[in-house]
């Protein structure tokens, strides 16, 4: 007998819809699965045969987060086959800074009400960050959860376990004065500092879909729903191939919050504001919410989702590497003599 409850049902939640959202998702999910993953979605737990060849000792490196409030605008653009990405992004990246490899993905998704087929748009995301991060989308859970969240909203989050020899794990106390950094630019505003954006821009009250000449014609609400950048073949074939000293993911708090967590307490990084490639979403929103230059930098990544440290004399190759990875990539700012802060001018 299958298993169903009209007792359930009344109260709220319909076990059957969880059934067929399982169902839609399987073929995203089984896109992602990579040698290693064991068994199939459904099951209490998510299998990974863990392969360490040429790994002398293998070290785990966990990440989890969520896409926070920028599902906001996924509800008022009904549009939800991105965000996933973002999820994924948002864990693989933090990961990435360790010089880990990520393995398996995990999400959780909690609803108002459980409408399979938004279920599937959502974890056709994941599926496609978990392609793009080249790790598998192992398990996860779905909680339909009435009278919490309103029945067409829902909440994203998710964890990530990658891999990383321990001789190999980045290790900020390596760098030193005169040491480069190196910015990889951002797809947009990623997912952070959106409590600010929809503040400026009052998104509830707003066509979203107008085109804004400042954003080339696009419309806002496209333009702040593009999602992250993942970073991760791309510095997988960088740390192969150079002596990478430290990496930051430019999240929430922006340049002053994650690159210092990135370089020793006696240095700095100082950053050269007239290198830094600003995207025009940081521009209008500076504009059409008056914010100051420090606080945008201390927001949002401004164009740059994350920076490499390397030896002066790596610096080309490491531009070589990550361009011919479909990166753009170049030099803004380098180490001096410090207490830990960032310096733009």
């Amino acid at each position: 007998m299958k298993s169903f409850s009209n007792s359930y049902k009344d109260a709220g939640v319909d076990v059957t819809a969880g059934y067929k959202a399982v169902e839609l998702m399987k073929k995203h999910v089984a896109k992602t699965l990579t040698d290693g993953a064991l068994g199939a979605i459904g099951g209490f737990g998510g299998l990974f045969e863990l392969d360490v060849t040429g790994i002398k000792k293998p070290v785990l490196c966990s990440g989890t987060d969520g896409v926070g409030t920028k599902l906001k605008l996924a509800f008022l653009m009904d549009k939800h086959d991105t965000v996933g990405i973002d999820c994924v992004a948002m864990c693989v990246n933090d990961i990435i800074c360790c010089g880990a490899k990520p393995l398996v993905f995990l999400d959780y998704i909690a609803v108002g009400k459980n409408y399979p087929e938004k279920v599937a748009q959502i974890v056709s995301g994941v599926a496609d960050g978990c392609v793009q991060a080249g790790c598998s989308l192992v398990g996860g859970e779905t909680a339909e959860m009435p009278g919490f969240y309103p029945v067409d909203e829902y909440d994203l989050a998710g964890f990530s376990v990658g891999v990383v020899d321990k001789e190999k794990i980045l290790n900020p106390d390596s760098q030193k004065s005169s040491d480069v950094l190196i910015g990889i630019a951002s797809s947009g505003v990623h997912s952070n500092g959106f409590s600010l954006v929809r503040k400026v821009f009052d998104v509830e009250n707003t066509d979203l879909h107008k085109p804004v000449e400042e954003l080339g014609g696009k419309g806002l609400g496209e333009t702040l729903l593009t999602p992250t950048k993942i970073y991760v073949k791309s510095i997988l074939a960088l740390l192969s191939e150079v002596n990478v000293k430290s990496i930051a993911h430019i999240t929430g708090g922006g340049f002053y919050e994650n690159i210092p967590r990135s370089i020793p307490k006696n240095l700095n990084a100082q950053i050269d504001r007239n290198a830094i490639k600003v995207l025009p979403i940081f521009d209008y929103i500076a504009k059409v919410g008056n914010i100051p230059e420090r606080d945008m930098f201390n927001t949002f990544n401004m164009g740059v989702g994350m920076t490499v440290c390397v030896d002066k004399n790596d610096v080309d190759k490491t531009l070589e590497i990550l361009k011919s990875n479909g990166e753009d990539a170049y030099v803004i700012g380098y180490l001096t003599e410090g207490d830990n802060s960032v310096v733009i001018k």
